[in-house]
């Protein structure tokens, strides 16, 4: 039977159903008891909190919402968003792991991967360690939320000296008749001198109802460690999605993470990597393209902790129509992070007079012997490269799909699966 939350403001409603659901919650008690308290604290923000000046997040809870959702997609709809023909594939829907519909049999050796639920179950001493960890609910309010109402999600051990040569694809499924609030989470641990690549795809499916996802993913990147981490994001017309992507690295390690934002009715990308020794380096890539009156907020965290590391962001968005866009990157450079060079350019085209973004890079350096910058353009699309191209006989139209191809190829050319980068290109 479905449960809907039918009180007074966004933030009762939240509260009341997680009382009324807590038999049916992951996590231990106390943990969650304790995040639901933070989340009391903070509560849903406001234009008023700085984090969240650009974007209305109570429009997006606004009414009433279903927390148990019964109905599932058919064989055939999961299968065509299966674009991966080559990878290890981990089916979510409506926050819950679905073992019968991935394709998690047969791993090779040195790969795990199940539920939450089942990890718990197990006594998993790497889950144990590591779960609930990083992401601090105190830190941002639907961090509580997540840590408190998640019923499932999917676990990702990668173990010691382990190379996994086929993507793990892990496919986030939001369907239903009516409004929904779910909560996926996942946590992926890659032990010393491992490497694997990861794809996170959100993908609503053929609704008439307003869809909200509140996902959290926790990855540790242990020693020598290598990771490539996607984030495809196309929540159609009516999907809202809420991204929290919580990183800690250790020493020697590499990790890079591309997301890409296609679609959605708001879409905000919470993502935050902490350098927590020496010697590690970090990418961080994005792409966001908005039209209608879509919303989408990429705010991101670098955390250069201690010396001699490198991070480079690159964040690109085309802004169409009545949609907003926002980009708030921040670096900080702890007191003993010397020897470090941090660099962030986040850059946009606005399509048309309506579309608006707003645009924020920041540094905080508390270190003295450090190599960073920062910086931001916004602009339209050159009319003299536009007229070159229409003089070789290009129509105006076609000029100006080249102009963009060619504006957002230097994030999608970060891609190192080839299928997915065809996948990409084809979708933009």
């Amino acid at each position: 039977m479905e449960t809907a939350i039918k009180t007074s403001t966004i933030k009762d409603k939240l509260i009341f159903e997680y009382e009324n659901s807590k038999l049916f919650l992951f996590g231990d008690t106390q943990l969650r008891d304790k995040a639901m308290e933070s989340f009391y604290e903070q509560g849903i923000p406001t234009r008023k909190h700085e984090e969240y000046k650009y974007i209305r997040m109570g429009l997006m809870l606004k009414g009433e919402f279903n927390i148990s959702i019964n109905e599932n997609c058919s064989d055939a709809q999961i299968e065509s968003l299966k674009f991966l023909k080559e990878a290890y594939v981990v089916i979510i829907e409506n926050g819950i792991f679905i073992e019968g519909a991935s394709n998690v049999q047969n791993l090779p050796k040195g790969l795990t991967i199940c539920s939450l639920v089942d990890a718990e179950k197990s006594n998993s001493p790497i889950f144990e360690k590591h779960y609930a960890q990083y992401a601090d609910v105190k830190a941002d309010p639907f961090i509580a939320l997540n840590t408190a109402m998640t019923k499932d999600g999917a676990f990702i051990h990668i173990a010691k000296n382990t190379i996994i040569e086929k993507p793990i694809h892990v496919i986030h499924i939001s369907t239903a008749s009516e409004n929904t609030l779910i909560h996926p989470r996942n946590l992926i641990v890659v032990d010393e001198n491992s490497q694997v690549k990861i794809v996170e795809s959100f993908e609503t499916v053929a609704t008439t109802a307003k869809t909200v996802s509140n996902a959290l993913t926790e990855i540790v990147v242990d020693k020598h460690a290598i990771v490539d981490h996607y984030k495809i994001q196309d929540e159609k017309e009516l999907g809202c999605l809420v991204n929290t992507t919580q990183v800690i690295q250790q020493k020697q390690s590499v990790f890079s993470t591309h997301t890409f934002t296609l679609s959605g009715s708001l879409v905000r990308n919470n993502l935050t990597v902490v350098l927590d020794d020496e010697h590690i380096e970090s990418h961080l890539n994005g792409l966001y393209l908005t039209a209608g009156n879509q919303a989408v907020d990429n705010h991101t965290v670098v955390d250069h902790r201690k010396p001699n590391c490198n991070s480079n962001e690159l964040y690109k968005g085309i802004i169409e129509g009545k949609s907003t866009a926002t980009f708030n990157g921040k670096i900080f450079v702890r007191k003993d992070a010397q020897k470090t060079n941090a660099f962030q350019s986040n850059k946009n085209i606005l399509l048309s007079q309506d579309g608006t973004i707003n645009t924020k890079p920041q540094l905080e350096i508390y270190a003295d012997d450090v190599k960073c910058s920062h910086g931001s353009t916004t602009g339209k699309l050159d009319e003299e490269k536009i007229f070159y191209l229409r003089a070789r006989g290009i129509s105006v139209i076609n000029a100006k799909k080249l102009l963009m191809h060619a504006f957002a190829s230097e994030v999608v050319n970060t891609i190192k699966i080839e299928a997915l980068r065809e996948y990409v290109q084809e979708k933009i």
